[in-house]
């Protein structure tokens, strides 16, 4: 998914030495975004350009940064990153999750998220690896990248981006991220921890990291999603049961899933295409997207008339026709090698090494867990791709693992006045919780539920198990 930001800047800046300077804090003049088009009027700033992470092979990394709505520089910093692997945190995280704007359903303006993630932090989303959006190398054989490769790559970014924003080298950092996010955020955190240890100057303030509906170990989460399909009614018994009897998952790749029995690969295919193409297995309950649909919205809207409730179903498609519009790149000070193809959410062409989904990244967790750092497990219990089934039982197992014990006992928790999803907390550092009614991207379907739990996230909170509302109150029809 893409993310552009626009910014009226209402504030008195001068500019010395290439960088704005405001109230003592300087940013990099040349990457600040002034204004997107069809944006609405804010107060925060936002940038957005290039960090070269390996000069002599031209490979450079696009980024889009969003000042926090209120007090920017007495808010923490946030990194976000979609998964993929091979997927935009510029389409995804910023312009249909947790960013200031979504675009309009006309595809060419923006309108305010009230529900974005800057009213907690600051922001910050880089689309990585190289080959990933406006993302490049002049060297082709980057695109044949892996997971080693890609935590390098973002710790250099960071040690480049700092240079550019030098105010937030000692600020607070969290690190966030959703599906294959699961292994680039750990392996990132522990790239950064080996910094940490190995350097006099520079030491990176992590104080937390978020995963989204992450994969984390495949003998886990991908029996999981047969089991979300069979529960939830997508799957007949005779499948389900077949699959639980015929498949061992100890023994599955991403890389060659086929070397299990042939019964199991039957009922898998079986199901696969009973699903089919009609459901978003992302989120089973959301309605797909059509052109038809699209098509349909753009004559309504012209007439003032909106037929869409709750969820946009097409803002995927909005969001893609707004980034492939020349004016929107030139304000993002993107695409500046004119790369010979679209921008689209995921890379075409990026040739991933599949065999590193395979990686456990339960050992990298317990070491960040071990230095001392909160580490947060959330699912969107609509996900069939990495349903919470899955990640519950992982999370448990590290714990037993760490020797946690229970601190806050698995539960509900609630936001407004209803229940916002359930969670556990294990040895005051481990935390796992599901958003009620979300999916896979859990800001883009539960919005307020996912700022809810991310403020509670960086401002070290529980998620509150109790409400004000006396249970009296509510009126159950028979």
């Amino acid at each position: 998914m893409g993310l552009r930001w626009v910014l009226t800047v209402v504030v008195t800046a001068a500019v010395v030495g290439g960088l704005v300077v405001d109230g003592g804090y300087g940013f990099p003049e040349e990457d600040l975004v002034v204004k997107l088009p069809g944006q609405p009027v804010v107060k925060f700033r936002q940038y957005a350009g290039y960090v070269d992470v390996d000069v002599k092979k031209g490979k450079s990394l696009f980024y889009y940064f969003v000042e926090a709505e209120e007090n920017p520089h007495h808010k923490p910093l946030t990194l976000w990153l979609n998964g993929g692997p091979g997927c935009s945190s510029i389409g995804g995280g910023a312009f249909t999750e947790l960013g200031p704007f979504f675009p309009r359903g006309d595809g060419r303006g923006l309108r305010i998220n009230s529900k974005s993630w800057n009213k907690a932090s600051n922001l910050l989303f880089v689309e990585s690896p190289a080959g990933v959006g406006w993302s490049y190398s002049n060297t082709s054989s980057d695109y044949f990248t892996d997971d080693a490769s890609t935590a390098r790559d973002m710790y250099l970014f960071m040690i480049e981006w700092y240079k550019k924003f030098p105010t937030f080298k000692t600020r607070d950092l969290f690190l966030t991220g959703e599906s294959y996010a699961g292994h680039y955020i750990p392996q990132l955190a522990m790239a950064l921890l080996d910094h940490n240890e190995h350097s006099a100057d520079l030491k990176f303030n992590i104080k937390g990291v978020a995963l989204g509906n992450p994969l984390l170990k495949l003998d886990r989460d991908v029996p999981a999603t047969f089991d979300f399909f069979w529960s939830h009614g997508l799957i007949s018994d005779e499948i389900g049961l077949t699959i639980t009897n015929d498949c061992d998952f100890d023994d599955y790749s991403l890389a060659s899933p086929h070397n299990v029995t042939q019964s199991c690969n039957n009922a898998i295919s079986e199901a696969n295409q009973i699903v089919g193409n009609y459901i978003n297995v992302y989120d089973v309950i959301l309605d797909v997207c059509y052109p038809s649909i699209v098509e349909q919205e753009l004559r309504l809207r012209k007439m003032g008339t909106k037929i869409s409730l709750g969820v946009d179903v097409c803002m995927t498609y909005e969001m893609t026709f707004y980034l492939n519009l020349p004016e929107v790149q030139k304000a993002l000070h993107a695409n500046r090698t004119n790369l010979p193809y679209m921008w689209s959410t995921c890379s075409n062409f990026l040739n991933y090494n599949a065999r590193d989904g395979d990686i456990n990244i339960l050992p990298l967790l317990k070491k960040i867990i071990q230095n001392h750092i909160r580490v947060w497990i959330y699912s969107g219990d609509q996900d069939s791709v990495v349903p919470l089934l899955g990640s519950r039982t992982l999370v448990r197992e590290l714990a037993h693992d760490l020797k946690f014990d229970i601190t806050v006992p698995y539960g509900a928790w609630f936001h407004k006045g209803q229940v916002g999803g359930w969670a556990t907390e294990y040895g005051n550092l481990l935390t796992f919780a599901t958003v009620r009614g979300a999916a896979h991207m859990v800001p883009f379907a539960q919005p307020s539920r996912a700022l809810h739990l991310f403020s509670s996230f960086v401002r070290g909170r529980r998620l509150p198990n109790r409400t004000r509302i006396p249970i009296d109150n509510y009126q159950l029809d028979s």
